[in-house]
């Protein structure tokens, strides 16, 4: 294995960026495998969203928390899942802007959304707790991290058994919304038919080898990411902790945002998102990994300041996106609904106050 900190740091960046462009592109094919196995199974978009893209999606971050908790750098692995559940729900705002017709949030006809991003608040939250409370080893693992992986497993549950149910009806100016109820894009059924994309509807025995194939793209690259990343907080002086809420974070955030962005402009909005808020899930369950790996004490234990403020930053963007969904109020600025524009203003203004903070922990 390849020690990336005895190279330059210009090389490094190189190897991150090239990385990075890696995972961008074969996030991209995802997204389109994912739409015509949605279209052949006849799988929910929810369903696809959290199983197939969230679960393919994560492999960087998962590479991120298993090499860099190997070499007992917890402070990079939990910093970069944290910093990946912030940064991805301001990327939203990103597919907000580049569709920019109407509010994201005003064209999602599932309520099973609302209910991810209210699971998503319900764990930050409780990662958050588990921080400030501390953590203790049971069987070598945190009871914290564990109740962490018990939650996420409950979660997938009670969102599979959510699939399908349509308890309110989109609407807009008090009447029902036709266009969004009806979703010309599949709805709850998976997307057009056909083609997606330009990728072939295709069976399903030739869908799975090529999603496979994409998905050990994205998993070499995402080590790859997490190898040089560390090694430029080193170089660079700025620090782990840092380094990981930002620069890892949005390296490893990069298969959201190209398959998310893939599936809106498919008009498969509810895919797009469950992706999101589906691999935030994942990577709350992380935190288990972490301790399952990393030497020491249990991860949430040694969280600090800068962690502790970095994942109430998460918790406080998912509900500011949450609210969206709830208020479903189709006005937009600068191409983008005025829930997205405070997100990405909230974030930012998250990340100055962790610069002064990243220092600690």
């Amino acid at each position: 294995m390849p020690d990336f900190s005895s190279f330059s740091p210009l090389l490094n960046v190189a190897l991150f960026a090239v990385a990075a462009i890696v995972v961008w592109l074969a996030g991209a094919r995802l997204a389109r495998y994912a739409a015509a196995i949605s279209a052949v199974t006849g799988l929910g978009q929810a369903v696809i969203g959290i199983v197939l893209l969230a679960g393919v999606t994560s492999l960087p971050e998962i590479g991120v928390v298993l090499t860099s908790a190997a070499r007992d750098n917890a402070d990079l692995a939990l910093n970069s899942i944290f910093g990946s559940i912030a940064l991805q729900v301001a990327l939203l705002a990103v597919v907000d802007f580049v569709i920019g017709r109407r509010a994201l949030t005003a064209v999602v006809p599932e309520p099973g959304v609302m209910l991810q991003g209210s699971l998503n608040v319900i764990l930050i939250a409780a990662a958050a707790a588990a921080m400030i409370v501390g953590d203790v080893p049971v069987l070598g693992i945190g009871l914290w991290a564990w109740g962490l992986m018990l939650a996420y497993l409950v979660s997938v549950w009670v969102l599979a058994g959510a699939e399908g149910r349509r308890p309110w009806l989109a609407a807009r100016d008090g009447r029902v919304d036709r266009a969004i109820v009806e979703e010309p894009a599949g709805g709850g059924q998976g997307g057009r038919k056909g083609t997606h994309g330009g990728c072939a509807q295709g069976s399903l025995s030739s869908l799975v080898p090529r999603t496979a194939a994409a998905g050990i793209t994205i998993l070499i690259a995402g080590f790859i990411l997490a190898q040089s990343g560390e090694a430029l907080a080193d170089q660079t002086g700025i620090g782990s902790s840092f380094i990981g809420f930002v620069l890892v974070a949005f390296a490893t955030s990069l298969p959201e945002l190209s398959t998310a962005l893939s599936s809106a402009r498919q008009g498969l909005f509810t895919m797009a998102i469950s992706d999101i808020l589906g691999t935030n899930l994942i990577n709350v369950a992380m935190v288990f990994l972490i301790d399952l790996v990393a030497p020491g004490e249990p991860v949430m234990t040694r969280a600090g300041a800068f962690s502790v403020f970095g994942v109430l930053l998460a918790v406080v963007v998912t509900a500011l996106f949450l609210a969206g969904l709830a208020e479903r109020r189709d006005r937009s600025l600068l191409r983008m609904g005025y829930d997205s524009i405070l997100v990405l203003a909230v974030y930012a203004g998250g990340l100055v106050f962790l610069y002064f903070l990243r220092q600690q922990p």
